[in-house]
């Protein structure tokens, strides 16, 4: 890719992994149907990439991870902490862990 010009726009995109503890789930039907749940519920309300990205064949542990991009840093990051207020607030599954990153291109 060529150099821009300091008065080009740039992307920014923002992502994360969100790490959970799903407390008595003994099966994978079960998991699936909550991690399905808090997928659709991101993408109905943030617009977001969003896909289970680890742990699939763990009943009491699941990974989604998701991206956003857009223009503005501040935004993308606001974005990323509602997102993860969110999920918290829905208590389908309890979060132990989250990564973020935000890259500039």
């Amino acid at each position: 890719m060529g150099k821009r010009s300091s008065a080009e726009a740039h992307m920014v995109v923002g992502y994360g992994v969100l790490t959970f503890r799903i407390h008595d789930c003994h099966s994978l039907k079960t998991k699936r149907g909550i991690i399905k749940t808090i997928i659709n519920q991101i993408r109905n309300n943030f617009n977001a990439s969003v896909a289970e990205t680890g742990a699939n064949d763990i009943h009491q542990r699941a990974q989604i991870g998701f991206a956003l991009a857009g223009s503005d840093h501040q935004v993308i990051n606001a974005k990323m902490d509602k997102i993860i207020n969110f999920v918290e607030e829905l208590g389908l599954a309890e979060m132990i862990d989250t990564e973020t990153e935000i890259v500039h291109m």
